[in-house]
C-alpha cells in the first residue's frame, strides 16, 4: 500500500499540480472503499478494508495537518470546513472498523469523490465559492 504522505513528496516529479494530486488521492482512497463495498463477502474483506480505512485515514490525516498549517492560503472558513469533514471521516471510518457494513461507506466514498470531483474542475473568479460546493457534497 503506497503511503499518501510519499505520493505528495513525489509531486514534482510527476509535473501533477498540487489539485490534480489531491484529486488523485482522494479518488484512489474512493476506489479502495468502494473496492471492499463491492466485495463484501470475498473471503479476504477484513484485511481489503482495514488496508483501505487506513489509506483512507492517512489522505485526511495529511490534509488535517496541511489545513492547520499558518501558511495555508484557502480561506479560513474553507479550512473549517474543510477540517470538519475530516473529523467526521475519522470518526466514520473507526466506526466501520469497529462494526463493519457496507452502507456505512456511502457518505465517505461520496465525500471522497465529491472532493475530487471539485479539486478537478477548473476553476472561475470565484474559486472559493467552487470550493465550497464540491466540500458540501
Amino acid at each position: 500500500m503506497s503511503n499518501p504522505y510519499n505520493i505528495y513528496q513525489n509531486v514534482q516529479k510527476d509535473g501533477m499540480s498540487q489539485r490534480e494530486l489531491e484529486a488523485s488521492v482522494l479518488t484512489k482512497a474512493g476506489r479502495m472503499l468502494k473496492n471492499c463495498q463491492d466485495n463484501w463477502d470475498s473471503p479476504d474483506r477484513e484485511a481489503k478494508l482495514d488496508e483501505a480505512i487506513r489509506y483512507n485515514q492517512k489522505v485526511w490525516s495529511f490534509f488535517q495537518s496541511e489545513l492547520t498549517m499558518p501558511d495555508n492560503q484557502l480561506p479560513k472558513k474553507l479550512r473549517e470546513d474543510i477540517l470538519s469533514l475530516s473529523l467526521f471521516i475519522d470518526k466514520r471510518l473507526l466506526e466501520v472498523l469497529a462494526f463493519p457494513a457496507p452502507e456505512k461507506l456511502n457518505v465517505v466514498l461520496n465525500i471522497n469523490f465529491g472532493l475530487a470531483e471539485g479539486l478537478r474542475m477548473k476553476l472561475g473568479e470565484n474559486s472559493c465559492e467552487h470550493q465550497a460546493e464540491a466540500v458540501a457534497v
